[in-house]
């Protein structure tokens, strides 16, 4: 599929996609004319990348977990430095914690849309 499909199944902008390109998060093979063509395995990972993203990892980090979350999943890194394991550490305290904070505005919330419609 060409940028503008893989654009549409995800939801992210062809300039987003070429910035995934140039981090080298996604690959694409060129066409003959210079076309970029994605296979159908980019969806997911385009949507993978995207909520790493969303949950706050940079992409130097994305891009050096990726691997690890193929299916099947050998997770295998005869290379992780101490600083590697310690900024892998501080992010998964830092999505704990939004993650905690996402539960208790969601509960919230949910509390608050209960008592609006029982008022109704």
């Amino acid at each position: 599929m060409r940028i503008g499909e893989l654009s549409e199944r995800t939801g992210t902008s062809r300039r987003l996609l070429r910035y995934y390109e140039e981090q080298g998060l996604i690959l694409a093979d060129r066409s003959p004319n210079g076309y970029r063509e994605y296979d159908d395995p980019s969806v997911d990972r385009v949507l993978q990348i995207r909520g790493l993203l969303d949950s706050g990892l940079p992409t130097r980090i994305i891009k050096q977990i990726l691997p690890c979350l193929d299916k099947p999943r050998i997770i295998h890194f005869p290379d992780a430095t101490p600083e590697m394991i310690a900024t892998l550490e501080h992010e998964l305290a830092g999505m704990s914690e939004r993650i905690r904070f996402l539960t208790r505005n969601r509960d919230a919330i949910a509390e608050y849309l209960e008592a609006v419609r029982a008022d109704r």
